[in-house]
């Protein structure tokens, strides 16, 4: 057994070793150029068995030199090969092919509808669907506004329903930074930095929303805490339109994240504040506040700082009486953020944990039903305006979000799409192969702005064009009337509800009612642990509302 082991293990160093040989005697004694180079290429081959022999780091390629490169080849093209191949057009990864190829259709202009039926499979348990009327509406407006700003800003933004979502320079190429911004000046839409800064690249005249998270970049000082000074100054450009302090995202919420100083060009550094050749680590919690009064105060800071803009959260929902806390805070101050961009942990393009990206933070249908009803209880939902993000690409995912109390929505990875994004998945490996998360030179030159701008812009105007008609579909006026009761949801095989039964609104002010709802127990046990002055929970002696209030 040890012999026919050994033959098995050497047979393909074997193999290179006689064919080199032959080689080189014909090329001795021919002088043949053929024979030459087949000398090169099989001393090549039989070499790097020696080395695989000797190297101690695969077992694999130790065990079965030269043929074992076969099993690493497989797996590097295994994505490729899954994605073009194997997969159906609803295999989602985490996109599918139907959705992708509706996001290439709609940018470039060309014919997106669907022949011979659905291929959804409309009997099995997470389906949904619009009701529609027997009187449907024609809406041939569809560019479609809400404007984000309470009675504490001095410069409302009348902002586009769907958005370009957080995604920094760095992380996306100068390239594919100038096409989205290009395109949403084109569309009039707006373009969120992301937590990098705003970037030469950001500024193509598009309308963006400077986002503030924990490192505070493009406003820092030299121990990186935040610099009044330089905010004020980036806050003073005109195209920003609103401000965002991120407290979490949905990729990897509650996690800091380092950019290694190898990666850190000039021009980043520049953008960002930072010095070079050191790594570049940003923190999960913000140093300017830890209490949620504190956090209030720096919104009412922020705002005084850039000239009465709207400022605002993004937060992906973790422990819900946190988020009551901020509430609370803002009941006592007085003190309300615009607007609270709740992120899905389902988004993210940015790479992140598998445990993270797979395992904490909420969905981002449930966090918005939580904010939103949250909102309600404490009767600020009318001067707080909610936008959602995590995996929202269709008219439908924008439906779905309004009609759960989203006033507009935002994309990251529909816009990648709209760029041509071919979900590689190699965003982290600095080698995009179309030039978008990539900040190699030669790799990025492949993405033309001029030509992508127009793509993002068509994308963004096609999409809301779908919306309409869904809208009109359904007998409304516009996508903002829709409610929860114009969506039905499948819960098994063979039964479905009404969207007023699984995503409720709950009564205005039923949080502060001094009479409390058997219906809504939870809810007030949570609410009665949450304190202004601390995300810490509030002691209550055991009864009822101990364990629903965690």
């Amino acid at each position: 057994m040890r012999s026919i082991y050994f033959q098995q293990r050497y047979a393909m160093l074997g193999v290179a070793l006689i064919a080199t040989i032959i080689c080189a005697f014909g090329a001795v004694l021919t002088g043949s150029g053929w024979f030459i180079s087949l000398f090169v290429i099989c001393a090549a081959f039989f070499a790097l068995g020696i080395r695989d022999v000797r190297q101690p780091r695969h077992a694999v390629l130790r065990n079965y030199p030269i043929i074992g490169h076969i099993r690493y080849l497989m797996e590097s093209i295994r994505p490729e090969i899954r994605q073009y191949l194997l997969e159906s057009d609803r295999d989602e990864e985490p996109f599918s092919r139907e959705t992708r190829s509706l996001v290439y259709q709609r940018a470039k202009g060309v014919e997106d509808k669907k022949p011979f039926g659905t291929s959804e499979r409309v009997y099995e348990s997470g389906y949904a669907w619009v009701t529609h009327s027997v009187v449907p509406k024609h809406i041939t407006d569809s560019d479609f506004r809400v404007e984000i700003g309470g009675k504490q800003c001095q410069q409302p933004y009348n902002a586009s329903i769907y958005n370009i979502s957080a995604m920094s320079f760095g992380a996306l190429s100068g390239n594919a930074i100038k096409a989205l911004n290009a395109g949403a000046k084109i569309g009039g839409f707006a373009h969120d930095s992301g937590e990098g800064s705003i970037s030469t690249h950001h500024r193509q005249g598009g309308d963006l929303i400077f986002q503030v998270a924990s490192a505070y970049f493009g406003c820092r000082d030299d121990e990186g805490r935040f610099d009044p000074q330089k905010f004020a100054e980036q806050a003073a450009d005109p195209h920003v339109k609103m401000i965002e302090i991120k407290l979490s995202q949905g990729a990897k919420p509650g996690h800091g994240g380092m950019l290694p100083a190898s990666k850190i060009s000039a021009e980043i550094a520049e953008t960002r504040g930072i010095p070079m050749g050191v790594d570049c680590v940003s923190p999960a919690a913000h140093s300017e506040f830890s209490t949620p009064l504190e956090l209030m105060d720096f919104v009412a800071r922020l705002r005084d700082l850039s000239g009465g803009k709207p400022v605002g959260l993004k937060l992906c929902i973790g422990h819900r009486r946190e988020f009551m806390c901020m509430v609370k805070a803002m009941l006592e101050t007085g003190i309300n953020p615009d607007f609270i961009v709740v992120d899905g942990k389902e988004g993210g393009t940015g790479s992140a944990p598998l445990e993270f990206a797979n395992r904490v933070g909420m969905p981002m249908l449930e966090g918005l039903h939580f904010v939103h009803n949250t909102l309600r209880g404490a009767g600020l939902r009318e001067e707080i305006r909610i936008g959602a993000a995590g995996k929202i690409v269709t008219a439908f995912d924008i439906a779905r979000a309004l009609a759960l109390g989203a006033d507009w929505c935002n994309s990251a990875r529909g816009f990648m799409f709209a760029l041509g994004c071919i979900q590689a998945q190699a965003c982290h490996t600095n080698k995009c192969p179309v030039g978008i998360a990539t900040q190699d030179g030669l790799r990025q030159r492949a993405l033309d702005p001029d030509n992508k701008s127009v793509r993002v812009a068509r994308f963004h105007a096609n999409t809301l064009k779908a919306l309409a008609e869904i809208a009109g579909a359904a007998g409304l006026d516009r996508p903002n009337d829709f409610l929860p009761y114009h969506l039905m949801f499948r819960q098994t095989d063979s039964a479905f509800r009404d969207g007023n039964e699984v995503y409720a609104y709950l009564p205005e002010g039923f949080l502060l009612a001094k009479e409390e709802h058997p219906d809504l127990r939870e809810w007030h046990g949570r609410w009665g642990r949450a304190a202004a002055d601390s995300f810490a929970p509030k002691e209550i002696p055991h009864g009822p509302y101990r364990i629903a209030a965690q």
